[in-house]
């Protein structure tokens, strides 16, 4: 991966955001909370350091899902943006999709995945987490 920022924003364009730092993780999520946040059958997020984030333009809105859990999104068009977690001190999580290079990424792990969905397999050689502990998601 380049060493040039990393760029994205939600469908309408209203909330464009910037990531000045190399990504801290790339894994899947398939906890039922991001399936049904985004609705899709997995999620994959990448982790950045809070202080490397800026938004460029708008501003998300913000909706608590659960205790310390933040879930950001466009007020506007409602695209899934970030999830911030009282668990990731410090850290903003941003859907791979909304980067405008998400090829860019490669995951590294799978998380919660004793909550998958049974019909949908990833054939990969990845590990796999039941579920997630704090700081430590790579395994």
């Amino acid at each position: 991966m380049s060493d040039s920022p990393l760029e994205g924003g939600c469908l309408c364009g209203e909330v464009r955001y910037r990531v000045d730092a190399p990504p801290l993780w790339t894994g899947y999520c398939h906890c039922t909370s991001c399936r049904r946040n985004t609705g899709a059958p997995v999620t994959m997020f990448v982790g950045a350091r809070a202080e490397s984030v800026t938004f460029t333009a708008g501003e998300r809105a913000l909706f608590e899902s659960s205790p310390g859990v933040r879930r950001g999104f466009c007020a506007r068009c409602g695209t899934p943006l970030t999830y911030e977690g009282e668990r990731f001190p410090g850290e903003t999580h941003f859907y791979v999709s909304t980067f405008d290079d998400p090829q860019r990424f490669r995951p590294t792990f799978h998380v919660y995945y004793a909550e998958r969905l049974e019909t949908l397999d990833i054939a990969d050689a990845l590990p796999r987490h039941a579920a997630a502990s704090g700081r430590a998601l790579e395994g």
